[in-house]
């Protein structure tokens, strides 16, 4: 398969789950956005690399097949920033995670918060428009992209979270920050010429 047949199925898989993710208040209008989900997940996997889209794509595959929605489980793992008393009542469903792997989502989480952080210095009013940064800012009405991330990431396989540890270290050595391609990835999608063209035509 190629790198883009890889996001392809991933998105594709992703989909099919986002759309049985059950919410308190009822069906969100997120989940009948189709276009918006495919360009926000294509410009993350876009900076990846095919050997974690390749792991990932198979992550899914095995859940799905195991009857397990990888996206409900996602915003299950964020409760415990978000909603820490009722995450208390459902947090021993969620599959077990060992110190080690644990220690590497943090390391992916931290580094991928930095260079956030980065962008919103850069790039003001693109990021103005994101979520939160850290999960000291989390509500039980507002998500942080720390613990969105840290959520996110606890559902991948330990074999995709190694895979994407190495990256992250890969990426800081070489002084490439994943947080502007990713924007790079999306604002191309939605027309933009560059970063600059995109922030610039934000009020």
């Amino acid at each position: 398969m190629s790198t883009e047949d890889y996001i392809q199925g991933i998105i594709a898989i992703e989909w099919e789950m986002f759309d049985l993710v059950e919410n308190e208040g009822g069906r969100a209008s997120c989940q009948n956005d189709y276009r918006t989900f495919a360009i926000m997940r294509s410009s993350q996997y876009r900076c990846w690399n095919e050997m974690m889209l390749a792991s990932y794509y198979e992550d899914l595959k095995q859940a799905k097949a195991a009857g397990r929605n990888l996206l409900s489980e996602k915003y299950a793992r964020m409760m415990a920033s978000t909603h820490p008393d009722e995450y208390q009542k459902i947090k021993e469903q969620l599959p077990e995670i060992t110190a080690d792997t644990w220690e590497k989502i943090e390391k992916i989480t931290q580094a991928n918060v930095e260079w956030k952080r980065e962008m919103e210095s850069k790039y003001p009013k693109l990021a103005g428009h994101g979520r939160p940064l850290t999960s000291a800012e989390d509500t039980p009405w507002a998500t942080s992209f720390e613990t969105y991330m840290r959520g996110e990431t606890a559902t991948y396989s330990a074999r995709t979270i190694e895979l994407y540890a190495e990256y992250v270290e890969q990426c800081q050595r070489e002084g490439i920050n994943l947080a502007e391609r990713n924007l790079e990835e999306m604002t191309e999608q939605y027309g933009y010429q560059s970063l600059e063209q995109a922030e610039n035509a934000l009020q």
